[in-house]
């Protein structure tokens, strides 16, 4: 029996009403990702790159065409069970960090741990903050850390869950080119080591190239690999 993809776009659209005409963001996108794949969406800023990616996770709704997530149809699913779906098996790296500023690194990487119902989230965080270099940072909140230690905390967050895809938006879109390569460095590392799925967006080729393919999106098309 052939082994299912993780993800699947089927003529995927996207078009915003802007007063005068719908403006096309997206149009019939197709393409699937195998479990254990790594992907990276590359294309210019306006692209429509980010805006795909934010439809893989169910964060926005498609105008057309359908995304499948482990077989689920993402279109047949209200925004509960879109929530619970994401919290089950998807894992976020975003530009701008996404950290809770009120909680500090140990609670920030604890919090989608709790959410899913984990035991021992707290020693499950701490290990994975551990992991990425950050065991002594454990009790700083976001504005004491610099950009990479963010991004690090960021990371732990959304490998800590042990999620079967993760998704990462520009992860080095903040940060200055060393500190950029040493984030990146580390995201590989612990998806290889995880066996997780990742569908990166980057207008980095160099980034892109460390992926297994490349799929690239310009003026809201896919062109081949």
């Amino acid at each position: 029996m052939a082994e299912q993809a993780l993800v699947e776009v089927i003529g995927l659209g996207k078009a915003v009403d802007n007063g005068v005409q719908p403006l096309t963001i997206l149009q019939d996108i197709s393409f699937a990702v195998m479990p254990g794949e790594t992907v990276a969406i590359v294309g210019a800023s306006g692209s429509g790159k980010s805006t795909l990616l934010g439809l893989l996770a169910g964060l926005d709704v498609p105008t057309a065409g359908e995304v499948r997530i482990d077989g689920a149809s993402l279109g047949t699913l209200d925004e509960d069970a879109r929530a619970v779906l994401r919290g089950r098996l998807l894992g976020f790296v975003f530009q701008s960090f996404q950290l809770l500023p009120s909680l500090n690194a140990l609670e920030n990487v604890m919090l989608p741990l709790e959410l899913a119902g984990a035991r021992q989230a707290a020693d499950t965080a701490r290990g994975w903050l551990e992991r990425v270099g950050l065991g002594h940072r454990l009790k700083h909140y976001p504005k004491h850390l610099s950009g990479g230690e963010q991004q690090r905390v960021a990371l732990a967050r959304a490998f800590a869950p042990d999620p079967r895809l993760v998704l990462a938006d520009e992860p080095t879109g903040n940060l200055d080119a060393a500190t950029g390569h040493q984030v990146i460095d580390l995201m590989f590392e612990l998806n290889a080591r995880q066996g997780t799925t990742l569908v990166l967006v980057t207008h980095d080729e160099e980034i892109a190239a460390r992926c297994g393919r490349v799929l690239h999106i310009a003026a809201g098309r896919l062109s081949a690999d």
